[in-house]
């Protein structure tokens, strides 16, 4: 029994030991961490613990002095005493920062005495470097993250990008891999370093062509071209073509008076002096400009071009427009007394099946689509009545017989002179020649043909002949 006595005895601080000690030593801790400062004490024997406290070395008023833990202006379980009341007076500093670095004290009271630590424990407070090398890097190169600790400790490491974890610290760099980077204690990774930022240079991509507002004849549009690329691209840049042919260059290009000529095919190209699997200009996909307007043009075809009373016709509407024409109206001054156009007709082509003289007059056509309406100019549709074939076939008739009668004389003229020839010269006087006349028949006006046979003499184109006479 006595035996047992001795042993706890002598494992009970300060008993047989008789002497007052803190120990404790100095600590580096990182910023954002937690740590602990390792201490121990003893106490003479037959002392009982019954308070134990920390202070800091602060300076009020200009003068340093110890402060308790208790009385400093920190958040809640930021100093934690994690010891106890037998020899163990270890400290926990949660969250470290700049400001808890310094001197920190120990003491403690007991049933009999008090006592303070003589010399202090130093707390250092560091920071996590991070190291991005390189910092700027060109799409498809090599990138090297490197974290450098304030402490000697050795700790454990993690990297991240934006929050997001990194899992190799040397990667092969893409686009996306631009951002900041920091490193961080594993399990307490509010201990972070400042980040570092990456930046990934790359050639433009995603490039587009827009335009605004909508193509109207003679209204506005505004060509845009933009692009991801980094370095942003520059206003000389960007070029701009249509039909495969320069344009001009910058990232805007506004065309003030909209024509049909401007219809086409653009598209417009990026660069920022980067290349991208070996390519230095990159091109948009191509935009079509499609510039609309109303009718314009408008003209009208008469098929056939000379209409015979009785025959058919089709008068046929022609239009340049964007879109297409949809609607055609067709107007005429046939049948009218002033003069007046009336409609008469819709549909692209007016077809006539029989003409009359009631149709005769001058013919409009109206052709519309959805961005307004024009007018073509006016055409006459005349028409010829049957009898005008005969009276051109009695007028060539005459010409045919006068050819003939001609060619007779001719004839009889060589005749002649071939017997004068061998011939008596008294023969010579012995001939008489008659004169040949013919007389053309003047066109006579536009007038009805009966078809029954016409009397002898009337209406006949006149061919005179003379006879030609021999003189005995």
């Amino acid at each position: 029994m006595e035996r047992l006595i001795l042993i706890i005895l002598v494992t009970v601080p300060g008993v047989l030991s008789g002497a007052w000690r803190v120990t404790y030593g100095d600590q580096c801790a990182l910023k954002g961490a937690s740590v602990v400062i390792k201490c121990e004490y003893d106490y003479p024997w037959g002392h009982i613990v019954t308070e134990v406290s920390w202070s800091k070395a602060q300076y009020v008023a200009g003068e340093l002095k110890k402060v308790l833990l208790s009385q400093l202006a920190s958040p809640p379980n930021h100093f934690r005493y994690v010891g106890n009341y037998r020899g163990d007076c270890s400290l926990t500093v949660n969250d470290v920062q700049h400001t808890d670095e310094g001197q920190y004290f120990f003491s403690f009271v007991t049933t009999l005495n008090r006592w303070k630590s003589p010399t202090p424990a130093h707390l250092s407070v560091r920071e996590l470097t991070s190291a991005v090398q390189p910092s700027t890097v060109t799409e498809g190169g090599n990138v090297s993250l490197t974290c450098v600790s304030g402490c000697l400790a050795p700790i454990n490491i993690v990297w991240f990008r934006d929050g997001q974890t990194v899992p190799n610290p040397v990667f092969q760099v893409e686009r996306e891999h631009a951002g900041g980077y920091y490193c961080a204690v594993l399990g307490q990774e509010t201990a972070r370093s400042a980040s570092g930022a990456l930046n990934v240079q790359y050639a433009p991509s995603n490039i587009t062509l827009s335009m605004s507002p909508s193509a109207v004849k003679g209204s506005w549009a505004t060509l845009i071209c933009s692009s991801d690329a980094n370095p942003p691209v520059t206003q000389s840049g960007y070029s701009l073509y249509k039909d495969g042919h320069f344009i001009s260059s910058g990232q805007n290009h506004t065309i003030s008076d909209l024509q049909p000529a401007h219809s086409g095919l653009y598209y417009c190209q990026a660069w920022n002096n980067i290349s991208r699997r070996g390519i230095d200009l990159i091109n948009s996909t191509e935009v079509h400009l499609d510039v609309q307007y109303r009718p314009e043009n408008i003209s009208i075809s008469m098929d056939p071009p000379h209409v015979v009373e009785g025959s058919s016709v089709n008068l046929t509407c022609s239009s340049a427009a964007n879109p297409a024409a949809d609607n055609y109206t067709w107007y005429s001054s046939a049948g009218s007394t002033f003069s007046s156009l009336l409609q008469v007709g819709s549909g692209q082509v007016l077809s006539l099946p029989s003409v009359e003289a009631s149709h005769t007059g001058l013919y409009l056509c109206q052709a519309s689509n959805r961005l307004g309406e024009n007018n073509s100019t006016e055409v006459l549709l005349a028409m010829k009545k049957k009898g005008r074939g005969r009276h051109s076939l009695k007028i060539v008739a005459g010409i045919g017989v006068s050819v003939f009668v001609t060619l007779l004389l001719w004839l009889w003229l060589k005749k002649r002179s071939h017997a004068k020839k061998n011939a008596p010269a008294s023969y010579e006087d012995e001939v008489s020649y008659s004169t040949v006349t013919f007389t053309p028949r003047k066109p006579s006006p536009p007038h009805h043909v009966d078809n029954s046979c016409s009397k002898a003499g009337e209406n006949d184109d006149s061919v005179i002949y003379t006879s030609l006479a021999e003189s005995s």
